[in-house]
């Protein structure tokens, strides 16, 4: 797990952002010793041959070994991973492009947000997952049969995980990414991010896995992403990657391996990342974003938080009224709403105004400031709810 030279702490803060630490980090070399089944380091970063791998797949034991491998490569090593001709039957990228490129012609014009980029600059299909599952189920069980993808998700996340997709194509000129750390704690403010003890910082990278596969050749003037190999392992880097010594940082220091049609590669969310600036004149650089999500990111029982919120509302309205503190407010609010705004529908519920929509906890609250009716805040809460069904 990200860990520092200091060691750590119970809670973080901004203040704890010490570049020197980062900069020990960075400083350290990938040493291909290590990693005996990679073919080679470029860059800091390890890259591995598909078909080496599916040889070493062939047995129980030697799966074993190239999953503690990969593991190992995202936890303690540069963080990050290419494996070349992950896909290695192009027909079955190329299809499945075809259906991707379907879905952007039918929702060009949709204004979609996008988390990093400004809406509409770029092609991106939230969801792309289900929609090409609808689409092309053939296309789907081709694709999603790979058997790298199911490995490094292995690897990381054990069985059961959940595979989400999403599209992006960066067309020529498209501009770079900022630097920034990925799902959960990526996509939170500075002061939400500080709300959670060190641990939780330590934990968030280990329930999520970044991937990409390459949907086309991308030299480097076509923007492939930007990475900082060994950043993941940087403990307070949730807080770190806004600051603009670290952002100058990244850029001075970041690497960006070309990428041909098929291959894939996979990091820990915690490794401080930017897509790069599309310079080509004709590339349209199109991944597929692979997020995969641990099989552990659940509740064990299934509430109905809406029907709660809502039966609960009338209550905290009242005691509202009677001067019941901020803290006695915000203590129920929790315990009777969803917290967390994810999963969403992306189409209808964009992050526009931030890096994610609001949560039922936010309505709550908002509800409260402005001294909503319980009909009010009973549409506004179904309204959200529609928004985020698939």
């Amino acid at each position: 797990m990200p860990t520092t030279t200091t060691g750590s702490r119970h809670w973080l803060s901004e203040a704890d952002c010490d570049l020197d630490e980062l900069r020990a980090l960075v400083d350290q070399s990938t040493d291909p010793r290590d990693y005996p089944l990679a073919t080679s380091v470029e860059q800091n970063v390890l890259v591995y041959d598909s078909a080496r791998l599916r040889e070493e797949c062939s047995t129980a034991e030697g799966r074993h070994r190239a999953q503690t491998e990969i593991a190992r490569a995202l936890m303690e090593g540069p963080g990050i991973a290419v494996f070349k001709d992950a896909f290695n039957d192009h027909a079955v990228v190329d299809r499945a492009s075809e259906a991707f490129n379907a879905l952007i012609e039918e929702e060009r014009g949709a204004g979609h947000g996008d988390h990093f980029a400004k809406p509409g600059a770029n092609d991106r299909v939230w969801n792309a997952l289900e929609k090409t599952a609808l689409r092309a189920p053939e296309v789907f069980a081709d694709y999603y049969a790979n058997d790298i993808l199911a490995l490094a998700s292995t690897a990381w996340l054990g069985p059961g995980y959940q595979v989400t997709s999403q599209i992006n194509v960066v067309n020529p000129g498209g501009a770079a990414q900022t630097v920034h750390r990925d799902y959960h704690l990526g996509f939170l403010t500075n002061d939400h991010a500080a709300a959670f003890p060190a641990h939780v910082h330590m934990l968030s990278p280990v329930l999520t896995l970044q991937g990409a596969v390459a949907h086309c050749d991308m030299p480097v003037e076509s923007g492939p992403t930007l990475y900082l190999p060994h950043s993941q392992k940087y403990e307070p880097g949730y807080l770190a990657w806004r600051l603009p010594a670290f952002r100058a940082f990244f850029e001075d220091r970041r690497v960006q391996l070309p990428l041909a049609k098929g291959d894939a590669v996979f990091f820990n969310p915690a490794l401080f990342h930017a897509a790069g600036h599309n310079r080509s004149a004709a590339i349209r650089r199109m991944a597929n974003l692979l997020q995969i999500s641990s099989a552990f990111g659940r509740a064990m029982e299934t509430v109905d938080r809406e029907r709660t919120a809502n039966a609960v509302y009338p209550v905290l309205l009242h005691r509202r009224t009677e001067g019941a503190s901020q803290q006695w407010l915000d203590n129920v609010v929790a315990a009777c709403a969803e917290g967390y705004p994810f999963p969403t529908n992306l189409d209808l519920d964009a992050p526009v105004k931030g890096l994610a929509p609001p949560a039922q906890t936010d309505l709550l609250r908002r509800a409260l400031e402005e001294e909503w009716t319980p009909e009010h805040l009973r549409r506004e809460l179904r309204s959200a709810a529609e928004r985020r069904q698939s």
